[in-house]
Formats: structure tokens, sequence, C-alpha cells
């Protein structure tokens, strides 16, 4: 087939046409490297079956001949305040490709009815009051909050995608990613896996905000792959988590990462800087993926993070 993948010079969408260049696909990555690294894709250049356009998918995307699929994975990911690549740094930005990005992609497929499969993600169920969260719960979420130009980015992105797939009939997909990491995750990128990676591979003190009780699930990249693949083979429309349930708190991710890197400077306790919409816990209850997808992780959280540190060693 020939597939489009917009930001696909980022960390999930830059897998993502590893592998379906690795099955004989003709792939086409958008990306306008605002938060994606063209070094991610640089691999896959000398090869006839990948392209690669820098373009912003916020304005009109034009693809000259037939199109199959449309990934539309393009957006910031990253809640870091801190960080220039982050959303909150990035807010119009980020509403923008969920809204104008998500309605240029969905015209791209609807154009030559292609299917269309949309990337959202835990964030539109916001600082759940269900646990675990199950796709048919709306969601937490303050749309004026520090968190809402990707909250609600992503909820319109969802709304949108059901439309056309209603009123337009398309054959249409929608992921709810949860937390995900791997290699080519941007050293600077903000979130605690990183974070922790790097501070411990350059002899730092693992740096906690409060008091590391608030509770993550961590999916190694190859695991949301395979996920995102199969959920690509089914006629499923209706939103699926993809995740890892096994839930965890950050203090316990810290001392993990602390062992398997030898770290010898220890954790670093924080004033609290997370604002009111921090998710206090998120785990996705995956009974959905199990029973369309046939889908589970297998990669174990100590095997997904030696691959990580030895990826960030060798960048770092």
């Amino acid at each position: 087939m020939r597939i489009v993948v917009t930001g696909g010079a980022g960390f999930i969408g830059s897998h993502l046409c590893d592998r379906l260049v690795e099955a004989d696909h003709e792939v086409i990555a958008i990306d306008n490297l605002v938060t994606g690294d063209a070094k991610n894709i640089e691999h896959l250049a000398a090869d006839d079956r990948f392209s690669y356009i820098r373009h912003d998918v916020s304005n009109f995307i034009s693809i000259s001949g037939k199109v199959d699929v449309v990934w539309h994975l393009a957006s910031p990911a990253s809640p870091n305040p801190l960080s220039p690549f982050g959303y909150p740094q990035l807010p119009i930005q980020t509403l923008k490709v969920g809204a104008l990005g998500t309605h240029n992609a969905l015209g791209l497929a609807h154009a030559n009815d292609a299917i269309f499969l949309l990337s959202s993600t835990s964030e539109v169920y916001g600082d759940p009051e269900q646990h675990p969260q199950r796709e048919d719960y709306w969601g937490h979420v303050d749309p004026i909050g520090p968190r809402s130009m990707y909250d609600e980015a992503k909820r319109f992105a969802e709304a949108i995608t059901m439309a056309y797939h209603h009123y337009h009939k398309m054959d249409t997909r929608i992921v709810r990613i949860f937390n995900t990491y791997g290699p080519r995750m941007r050293l600077d990128d903000g979130r605690a896996v990183p974070n922790f990676l790097r501070q411990a591979i350059e002899g730092e003190p693992l740096t906690i905000y409060g008091d590391g009780q608030q509770t993550r699930s961590f999916c190694y990249i190859d695991d949301l792959i395979q996920g995102l693949l199969l959920l690509m083979e089914t006629e499923a429309h209706e939103p699926i988590n993809i995740g890892n349930p096994v839930e965890m708190t950050i203090e316990q991710l810290a001392n993990l990462v602390v062992d398997l890197t030898g770290s010898k400077a220890g954790l670093e306790f924080l004033a609290d800087r997370r604002d009111r919409t921090d998710p206090q816990q998120r785990r996705p209850d995956i009974s959905r993926a199990k029973e369309v997808l046939g889908w589970e992780p297998s990669v174990s959280l100590e095997d997904g993070l030696r691959a990580t540190i030895e990826d960030f060693r060798s960048r770092i």
C-alpha cells in the first residue's frame, strides 16, 4: 500500500515508518520537525520505499498520486512546561495540529477513499475519577487548565474523526495511547523515563517532584507499534486503549532506573510542581484491546528500559 504518516519523524512515528517499510509498503512521512527529529528517519533515506516531506499539516496537505492509508500522529506530546518542545510551550501549535491538522489529514484520506487512523491519548481522560480507565469513560478534563491545549486538541480530533466516519462513511480508527517509552525519545523530552535516564547516565540525582507516589503505566515502543498495526487490520471504529496495565509509582520507576544504570547519585525529592490537572493515577483498561485485537504488551519494563538506556547512552 501507499501510506502517509504525519509526525513521521517523531518518536512513535519513526518507529511506525520502520515497520511499514519493513512490510514493503511505500511510506511518505510528513513532519515539520518542531518536535520531530530528522535523525530518526535518516536511516530510511536511501530506501526507495520511503520519502519525507517537511510540512506543517496544520496547512493543506497535497500528495500526488493515490494514497491508501493515512496515519495521523503529528502533535507535540510532552507535558513538561520547562521543555521548549512541550505542548505548554507550544499551545497554539498544539491546538492547531489537533484541529486543523486532523481536518487536513482527514481531508486527504477522504479524497483518496483511504483508511484513516488517529493517534489520540490517555490525556482525553484528564485527571481520571475512574481507575483503571476504560474507553467508555468520558473523562475529567479542565477545558481551560494548563494541559487543556493538548487534552482538548485530542478530544476535538476524536470528535471530528467520528464525524467523518458517520457523515462521510469513512473507514476510521482511533487509538488512545498511554505512556510509551523507548529509543529515539528526545533526551530533553522532560517526561519521567527520559528525565531519569538522562540524569542517571550523566551522574546526576534523579529528581522527583512531590512525594513520588503518583502512578503511571509504561509501555515499550515495540509493543505499542504492534498494537497500532493490529488495530489497522480490524474494522474497529470506536477508540481503543493501547498501553501497559502494569502500574507503578514514580519513585519505584526511579529506583528501577538507578538499579539498571548503576547510578550512585540517588534520588532527590523537590517541591511538587505538578498542576491541579496532573493525573495522580494512570492505568489503562486493555480489555477491549485483548478482545478486539488479541493484543497485550509482551516486553517487560526492565527489558524495555535496558534497550532505552543503551540508546540514550549512545546519544549522550
